[in-house]
């Protein structure tokens, strides 16, 4: 199920760090400070790997999956995105 903007916004910090799930390996971090970070989970070479893709709201629902699409063709060419990430 998709996470809405809404949502997304409206979400609240609890005393642990929780996840909000987007679909696609990613999702959105709620940390108990009250920071929200988009994150994408994924498999290179074999291990598991998280890229950051912003703090929410500065980053929205629809640029976050975007970011999460240009990060699939990456890996659909066999390049990692946390070192095209750091190269930038």
């Amino acid at each position: 199920m998709k996470l809405s903007d809404a949502a997304a916004r409206k979400a609240k910090p609890e005393v642990k760090a929780y996840k909000m799930a987007n679909g696609g390996g990613m999702y959105l971090e709620v940390m108990p400070t009250g920071s929200k970070y988009w994150r994408l989970k994924y498999r290179f070479g074999g291990k598991e790997k998280r890229l950051a893709f912003g703090v929410c709201p500065d980053v929205s629902t629809v640029q976050a999956r975007e970011r999460r699409g240009d990060t699939r063709k990456l890996l659909a060419n066999d390049i990692d995105p946390s070192i095209v990430k750091q190269a930038q």
